[in-house]
């Protein structure tokens, strides 16, 4: 290590950034069409008896509401910021429910389109927002 004595080891540059790579691209489309294909899932599911399809369907839908979640995590902690959840006081509640209707007691955790149904409501509602914040 002598070639560092006498240098800082400080950056000369000092950035911020709401993410690990400042892209700049977020869109809660990505949980939507996650959470579209677990509605269409659910309803596959119900509507057949074939007991390998079932068993397929159940992991590929809990796949999904896996991604659906990993989705709505990264808008709530990488893009909304303290301005965003000042002017829309629910927003924190609106991530926690659909976070949690993509979890193990919501989609993941069962086959029932009423349930995605719920997930899509949410989603849209965070979608409305989240456009909002992009028009200022």
């Amino acid at each position: 290590m002598q070639f560092l004595k006498g240098r800082s080891l400080k950056p000369r540059t000092v950035v911020s950034a709401h993410c690990d790579l400042p892209c700049g691209v977020y869109d809660p489309a990505q949980a939507r069409i996650e959470a579209e294909s677990i509605k269409a899932i659910c309803e596959k599911y119900q509507a057949n008896t074939d007991p390998e399809f079932r068993t397929r369907a159940l992991i590929i839908k809990e796949q999904r509401s896996e991604l659906v979640k990993h989705h709505l995590w990264v808008l709530w902690t990488d893009y909304f910021k303290a301005p965003h959840f000042e002017k829309y006081p629910n927003l924190n509640q609106l991530f926690n429910e659909a976070t949690k209707l993509s979890g193990a007691a919501g989609t993941k955790g069962q086959a029932d389109p009423a349930v995605a149904e719920q997930l899509l409501g949410k989603i849209e509602e965070i979608s409305k927002i989240f456009w909002e914040t992009k028009q200022a």
